[in-house]
């Protein structure tokens, strides 16, 4: 369950039955996934055409969804065998006697958590504390100050509160106060009248009045209370910003004394509540959409207290769901995964709990895992590549025709300014103040969701810990931070299909350095180029070259919002303009990068293709991927990252290398007419 981090501190010595029946097929490692897939490339499709279907067709002829996926490519493939990695791993930690301490916390939460028998057995008695306080809550005021407690074991009821750096010294946290309480995804799927929309609502109200009765409400009472969490969160839906609006920082950037503070919303009593929970907000705190407090503040007292107490007990049913027992967890599924996003059936238990210890305990199962998967060396060829793609993105500002030199010498200072995270931490976190009820997987849980919290608390009114990181080493995936300016990549990530020692130059520059190119050009998309080197909320262009960088990114977001994501449903491309300037940047940089290192070589085609060639290949090929149509329905709604076949065809219409490279020609498909650059 993801609230917050979780863990356990029991030594396994009798075995669950379901964990011992799962645990006989650990040993079977999946098969090594290729650097680059000659076998996955549809022949008979024209390159010039439609790239993502050369590269990737027969891939996706070849790999249907599997029955516990709503979408499934290579990032997935790499994502289960990471899964089956760490399966190994968890299950070691469970029996062996020897164990280190890490060891033993990972292992007995992962143990607890297969334990469907004891969930079972225990059902909601965990809820009851929480359930009682809300009962006895008298008026709004003790409603708030169960509000802040539901909010300290990880349950983000009616608002948002999290540590954030300060836009104007990204030096210092400081507490955060933002829109937030929402059941379903998106403030969409509450406002928007769509015939599907109208069917999920209806969903949703059946999803809530099921899972209540489930927690013992009778079913008349459980409907009219599903109702009222209706008729709440739709309020706090058209309070919210969307997040096209959210993507600029400026939106989310206002500051406030703790005076402001108590008048922005008096229902809320804000100050009452940042003083419960022992932040150091030194006179204040920024919040992100003040609208949102002053919109919801009336109906604090013009809703019934009884309906605030039904909407928290959905909320505390809702966030601890995936722990509970069977029916529970079904229900779960029902809705969240099976009606929002397609897939058909739910992952097997070990999936799931080696998902929530990865949540919940990860750093100490990324220092085992790292141990078992990713040395000295990886780190040092990454950060190798990482030099290249920035000698390559160096090149590219400093030859920028647009671009005048005041701009341009802010740039080359923040360039060289970036720090880059390879791997692992250089300092593991310390677990060793979390305690865990042995054989208990919810109470692992909360204990877990508070445990994050009162870490994420104690961030507020001290320095960045710039040695931090937000993923787990295992995660595939990587991340660009602005305020922080700095690129992470997790061991998980640096591995086939993203980058192999055996593969060739062309091949690793098309994965990983695109992924890498990626990530810097980041730091100066339409969002990241609003902060400085430092991290700072600033504005360092001049008014000519804003104006040039906006008419650029417009024109990508013009071509992204033509691409059909589903049916009727077409890409959002201001939504996602940072992701699709990043991916076009990305691959320009990684590209200039391999020229660079293959300058003067002779070398030879493999595999029948040219180096020019297997990079574009290689960058298509992380893309493959079939999805549910409402998995694509979902994402169009709330991802800020474009479909795989978009990503692939969007970027290489705008590339005249990829162009050169297959003999594209003015006229065909992926050759656009008027090809969108920003970087």
């Amino acid at each position: 369950m993801r609230t917050l981090p979780v863990c356990c501190l029991v030594v396994l010595l009798a075995s669950a039955a379901p964990a011992q029946t799962e645990s006989k097929a650990s040993t079977a490692m999946p098969a090594v996934i290729p650097a680059f897939d000659a076998s996955a490339i549809d022949a008979s499709a024209d390159p010039c055409a439609d790239f993502f279907q050369y590269a990737c067709g027969t891939w996706n002829k070849n790999n249907p969804l599997p029955g516990d996926h709503a979408r499934w490519g290579r990032f997935d493939e790499l994502q289960e065998h990471n899964q089956m990695v760490l399966r190994s791993i968890l299950e070691k930690a469970a029996r062996d006697p020897k164990r280190s301490p890490i060891e033993q916390k990972v292992g007995d939460y992962y143990y607890a958590c297969m334990d469907e028998k004891a969930a079972e057995t225990r059902g909601t008695s965990a809820l009851e504390p929480m359930m009682k306080r809300i009962a006895e809550a008298k008026n709004p005021k003790a409603l708030m100050a169960e509000i802040s407690n539901l909010h300290r074991q990880g349950i983000r009821a009616l608002f948002a509160f999290y540590p954030i750096q300060d836009f104007h010294d990204s030096r210092m946290m400081i507490a955060n106060l933002d829109q937030g309480g929402l059941g379903m995804p998106d403030r969409d799927y509450y406002l928007k009248d769509d015939p599907k929309s109208l069917e999920i609502r209806s969903q949703y109200l059946a999803h809530v009045q099921k899972m209540l009765e489930l927690a013992g409400e009778k079913p008349e009472e459980a409907a009219e209370d599903a109702k009222v969490v209706m008729k709440i969160e739709t309020a706090l839906a058209k309070a919210a910003m969307d997040r096209t609006q959210r993507r600029d920082p400026h939106s989310r950037d206002h500051r406030m004394s703790t005076r402001e503070l108590a008048t922005l919303a008096p229902g809320f009593d804000l100050p009452s509540y940042l003083s419960r929970t022992h932040a150091e907000i030194h006179g204040g705190a920024n919040v992100g959409n003040p609208g949102f407090f002053k919109e919801i503040n009336p109906l604090l007292s013009d809703i019934p207290l009884p309906q605030w107490k039904s909407y928290l007990r959905w909320h505390v049913v809702r966030a601890t769901a995936p722990m509970l027992s069977k029916a529970f967890v079904d229900e779960d599924f029902r809705f969240n995964e099976h009606v929002l996003r397609g897939q058909k059936e739910p992952r097997p238990r070990w999936k799931r709990c080696v998902s929530f210890t990865d949540e919940d305990l990860g750093e100490a199962l990324g220092e085992l895992y790292v141990e078992k998967t990713f040395g000295a060396e990886g780190k040092q060829r990454t950060l190798a590549m990482v030099e290249a793609l920035e000698k390559a993105l160096k090149q590219d500002i400093q030859t920028l025709p647009w671009m005048t030199e005041a701009t341009r010498q802010q740039a080359l200072t923040k360039l060289a300014a970036i720090r880059n995270k390879i791997g692992y931490p250089d300092k593991w976190r310390d677990y060793s103040k979390l305690t865990i009820t042995p054989g208990d997987a919810l109470a692992n849980s909360l204990h877990a969701n508070e445990f994050e919290v009162q870490r994420q608390i104690a961030k507020i009114g001290k320095p960045v810990d710039r040695l931090e990181w937000s993923m787990t080493p295992p995660t595939v995936n990587a991340y660009y931070s602005p305020p922080r300016n700095e690129i992470v990549f997790p061991a998980g990530i640096l591995q086939p299909p993203f980058y192999a020692n055996t593969a060739d130059d062309a091949v690793n520059f098309g994965g990983i350095g695109s992924v890498i190119g990626h990530e810097l050009t980041h730091g100066f998309d339409d969002q990241g180029r609003k902060y400085d080197a430092e991290g700072n909320l600033r504005d360092w262009w001049t008014a000519e070259d804003a104006k040039g960088f906006e008419a650029r990114a417009g024109c990508i977001a013009d071509e992204y919002s033509g691409f059909v994501a589903v049916a009727d449903v077409k890409l959002n491309g201001k939504l996602t303009l940072g992701e699709n300037t990043a991916d076009n940047g990305g691959i320009r940089i990684a590209y200039m990068a391999l020229m660079d290192k293959i300058a003067g070589k002779d070398l030879p085609q493999i595999d029948g293709y040219k180096p020019e060639q297997r990079f574009f290949l290689s960058f298509a090929q992380l893309w493959c991927q079939n999805t549910s149509p409402e998995e694509a329905r979902r994402r169009a709604i709330i991802d800020p990252h474009s479909p795989g076949r978009w990503r692939a065809n969007g970027v290489l219409q705008n590339n005249s290398d990829f162009a050169k490279a297959f003999g594209c020609k003015a006229g065909q498909a992926m050759v656009r007419e008027k090809a969108c650059r920003v970087w």
